[in-house]
């Protein structure tokens, strides 16, 4: 599958609440790291957070991939992402985002998903309290600063 295949194909499964599709994107041991809900590892975890998780306070899922550059061992390509909120404070509102996938690739498959994303934006359409803004930044902040690569920037 080429690259734009294997993206579009990535999008596709997410927007028609397809996780054995999306699932199938990864190798057997794949992780995906989402923003918002942690890590979910495995194919069957994967497909759950497609099917329960991300369709549980939201709807009308659109997400659309740009600019991909790969090695065939490492994917990095631009999102945009949105989604109708069914939570009561958002009142409907399109939630939207941009950001940046990194993939590990295996054998033509993911074998690990992370992202960078310019949530900010999606907290305001969704009419999220300042509260709630901090306590979500301070969790983000918190990963980031858990990571390995962040040693140095620690000390």
């Amino acid at each position: 599958m080429t690259t734009t295949a294997m993206l579009r194909a990535f999008c596709d499964a997410v927007e028609q609440r397809n996780g054995k599709a999306f699932a199938d994107l990864f190798t057997e041991d794949g992780v995906y790291h989402d923003v918002f809900y942690g890590a979910f590892a495995g194919r069957t975890k994967i497909a759950d957070m497609i099917d329960d998780w991300f369709y549980r306070t939201a709807s009308d899922f659109r997400w659309d991939m740009h600019d991909p550059v790969s090695d065939r061992t490492t994917l990095y390509a631009r999102y945009t992402f949105s989604y109708r909120s069914t939570l009561p404070e958002a009142n409907g509102a399109r939630a939207m985002f941009e950001g940046v996938a990194i993939m590990t690739l295996r054998d033509g498959k993911i074998a690990s998903y992370h992202e960078v994303a310019n949530t900010a934006p999606a907290f305001v359409d969704l009419n999220f309290a300042p509260e709630r803004i901090a306590k979500i930044a301070a969790k983000q902040g918190a990963e980031l600063k858990a990571r390995p690569e962040m040693r140095r920037h620690l000390a």
